[in-house]
Formats: structure tokens, sequence, C-alpha cells
């Protein structure tokens, strides 16, 4: 799964990356991006034009009771997400990228969690998968704008830390996956691990351990007193 992830550049830097504008208030640069929180997102508006809007983690389907559900579903298993009925609509209409400059798994070793941040092997942006929903209460008020970022089966890089990743989206591939009109197939194919030499990973502080926690320190390289640990894994 994916459960933190960090974006440690600024808006105008997303700008240039995505060349779309940010719309609406994007909090960066950030370090440990949480379930619940807002973070930037790449949508196409209705006029079929890219922009970076924020949205919270966690998808609310449509037809949920309690948005309270989103915490359930900040990933969708690239495998169903055709057909699990919280996600089908918004994979049919409403593909997104979620950008990402790493993102964080956990391995246990002597009793404690050990973060790992895996990242772009050299450096940048990456454009992981997602889907969006807006959710609008019964009784009336604003609607409430979330997403969620899909995962599938490790590369051999995150294969050791955990049994799943995030789908992430080649730059060629950006254009597909938002495209409303692209053809099933052609999306479908997208739905795969990254290549092996993509991404690289390395142990980092606990710090990033709690949510509370924003900033560079999370991705620092964990304490050399701790890497005995993370060897031992």
């Amino acid at each position: 799964m994916c459960g933190r992830y960090s974006l440690a550049v600024s808006a105008e830097e997303l700008e240039q990356i995505f060349e779309a504008p940010v719309v609406g208030p994007v909090t960066l640069p950030r370090w440990n991006i949480a379930p619940t929180q807002d973070a930037p997102v790449v949508t196409m508006s209705r006029e079929d034009e890219r922009r970076i809007v924020p949205l919270r983690w966690g998808l609310v389907p449509h037809w949920a009771e309690d948005p309270s559900v989103g915490a359930r579903h900040i990933n969708a298993r690239a495998e169903t997400v055709e057909t699990t009925p919280a996600y089908r609509d918004a994979f049919a209409r409403r593909r997104c990228l979620v950008p990402a400059d790493g993102f964080y798994e956990w391995t246990a070793a002597g009793g404690r969690k050990l973060p790992w941040w895996i990242h772009h092997r050299r450096g940048g942006v990456l454009a992981l998968a997602g889907v969006r929903e807006r959710w609008r209460p019964r009784a009336g008020g604003e609607p409430l704008h979330t997403f969620s970022i899909l995962t599938t089966t490790p590369n051999p890089t995150v294969a050791p830390l955990h049994d799943r990743m995030p789908v992430v989206l080649e730059p060629r591939d950006w254009g597909t996956w938002l495209d409303r009109s692209a053809p099933p197939e052609e999306v479908r194919a997208l739905l795969r691990p990254a290549s092996a030499d993509l991404l690289t990973a390395r142990p980092v502080s606990p710090l990033v351990n709690r949510v509370e926690n924003d900033d560079a320190r999370c991705v620092q390289a964990a304490a050399p007193e701790l890497l005995d640990l993370f060897e031992g894994r």
C-alpha cells in the first residue's frame, strides 16, 4: 500500500513539471503527507484543460452516507479498481495524477517501525496513478473532493519492503491516464509495476512515523546507530 508520501517542491515547480496552473490553496513543500490531509492533484477540467487542485486523500464515494469512509479508501487495488463499487465510476471518468517525490514504507526490527523513503533514482517528481471523486452532503453544504492512489504488485526495489506499491506513470503516459476518452485497454495497460531501474530506497529518520512531523528531517538518512536494525530486518 501507500500510506505516506512526500512532495518537497514549490508550487511553481509543480506547474512547470505538469504544464498546468495551481488552482486553489496548496501548501508546499511537504515531507509527510498523510491520509485525510489535502494534497495537490493533477486533474482535467470540464473544458479538458489540465490543472492542479487540492484534494483530500481518502476517496469518499458519491453514494457514501458518511465521509469518514474515506479513511478506508486511501489506496485502490489496480487489479479490481475497474469493478469495485467505490472506485469504478471514478476510474472510468475521473482519473488523476498524484505528484510525489517519494513515498514511504516500513519494516519492523528490534521492536521498532523502520521507515524507508522510496524515490526516483535520479531525483525529481513522480506521478502516481489516482482516481478522484466528489461527495456532497445530503443535508446540503459544500462538496468534498477526494482521491485515492492505485497500487499494484511491487517492483524489485519495493518487493523486499512491501507486497504492494503505487502505480507510477511515465511522463509519456500522463495524457492517456487523464484522457476520459482513452480506450479502456490502453488505460489498463498502464497499471503495472514501475521499471526495475526507476526507484531506489533508503532508510530514513523515524521522525516520519509521527504525522505532525513534516519537514526535511523526515527524509534524512537514518542515524548510524539504527542502520544495523535496517540491515537485519
